[in-house]
């Protein structure tokens, strides 16, 4: 579009990073799969234990689902139990949007930073290591993920709120809900 709302552009670049960044923690699947039957094929094949192998599984678990979620809630494709939210019209759906991003994302995002954040900074003041045997030594990375989910969603959820603004103002066309 030529002439983009500076607005709109930044839920778009927004929209691009998270679509782009929750592509590439989806394939972390692949190597959940692989990972695991490899520490179960050692463990119980071989007697072999792969400490450090099954830690980075459990990190790409935590990057699987905190690191994508917010790549889920742009494409619409988390749980939405509401019976009447289809039925509405596209600007009612944006004023929906706009309340539940105000009212519930937004301040559940920012609490759940705020409430992790001394979690992860004391995990980063002592580079917190595993505790195991041949683990991993980047326990701090991990427990940094949840600060990935809360910025992920809070601008996910800006870009929505833009979006849905734009469209309850009626600048932009309501997007088709997809029913089933």
């Amino acid at each position: 579009m030529p002439n983009l709302p500076p607005l709109l552009g930044l839920a778009r670049f927004i929209d691009a990073c998270n679509a782009l960044f929750g592509k590439a923690c989806a394939w972390l699947t692949v190597f959940l799969v692989i990972g695991t039957t490899i520490v179960v094929v050692l463990r119980y094949g071989f007697g072999i234990g792969a400490t450090a192998l099954q830690e980075a599984v459990l990190y790409a678990h935590a990057l699987v689902f905190m690191g994508a979620a917010s790549w889920v809630l742009q494409r619409n494709g988390h749980v939405r139990v509401d019976i009447f939210y289809q039925k509405f019209s596209g600007r009612r759906q944006a004023l929906v949007e706009i309340f539940g991003n105000l009212l519930f994302l937004l301040p559940v995002a920012l609490f759940l930073g705020w409430a992790s954040w001394d979690y992860v900074s004391n995990a980063w003041s002592t580079f917190e290591a595993s505790s195991e045997s041949g683990g991993l030594k980047f326990v701090y990375l991990q427990k940094s993920i949840i600060l990935v989910l809360v910025i992920s969603l809070v601008l996910q959820g800006i870009s929505n709120l833009i979006k849905a603004l734009y469209v309850f103002s009626g600048r932009l066309p309501a997007p088709e809900v997809k029913h089933g």
